[in-house]
């Protein structure tokens, strides 16, 4: 059964205490496309500028992934990110974030991808991933990743969101941001009876 992704895929530039990385393949639907390869068929639908190259795009064919779906921008940017960890690797520290051509992305979604019945909506702007649970309406199961940034400036769109989806996928911090509860437990069951079939808390520097 395939799988489709639907999200960003960018530009890193990380820094950490261990070492540091100019330029590396990221983005929600990059990370998850890749991870997911390793199980199943997966489609991912994305948008990227003309750097990005065939290294890039080798990655994914590496790992079997469809790409029929990613909509290149010959003449834009790929979306960049930038950013360093301390040695708390839960927390990122955003340095420089450029957007480029996934500032004006509307995810195109082939028949195909219209049919998907497994769907992951990677970490966008709570409006799109909704726009793209709309145009999937036979999914059996949708997950549903998130972060701080669309909580602090996109919540109410967060909330219609979940409402929408069987899986929410954030970290324990992001929980307790998100329904204003310290205790995680509790702060699970409140997110849990806003609609979804399960809740997924990520720690990151676990993996």
């Amino acid at each position: 059964m395939s799988l489709l992704v639907v999200g960003s895929v960018a530009f890193d530039a990380v820094e950490t205490p261990f070492g540091k990385c100019e330029q590396m393949l990221g983005g929600s639907a990059s990370h998850f496309s890749i991870s997911a390869s390793y199980y199943t068929h997966v489609r991912i639908v994305g948008v990227v500028g003309g750097d990005f190259s065939e290294a890039e795009q080798e990655v994914f064919d590496k790992h079997g992934v469809d790409t029929s779906d990613l909509e290149r921008i010959p003449n834009g940017k790929t979306f960049r990110w930038q950013g360093c960890y301390d040695y708390d690797l839960n927390v990122a520290h955003t340095l420089d974030t450029q957007l480029n051509v996934f500032a004006e992305f509307k995810p195109k979604l082939s028949e195909d991808s219209r049919k998907a019945r497994l769907v992951f909506l990677g970490n966008i702007q709570p409006d799109l991933q909704r726009e793209v649970r709309e145009q999937i309406p036979n999914a059996e199961l949708v997950a549903l990743d998130t972060m701080n940034l669309w909580i602090e400036t996109a919540r109410d769109s967060l909330l219609r969101t979940i409402k929408g989806v069987d899986v929410v996928i954030i970290n324990d911090a992001e929980a307790r941001q998100l329904t204003g509860i310290p205790n995680l437990i509790k702060a699970a069951r409140t997110i849990l009876s806003w609609g979804p079939r399960a809740l997924i808390v990520k720690r990151g520097e676990y993996g």
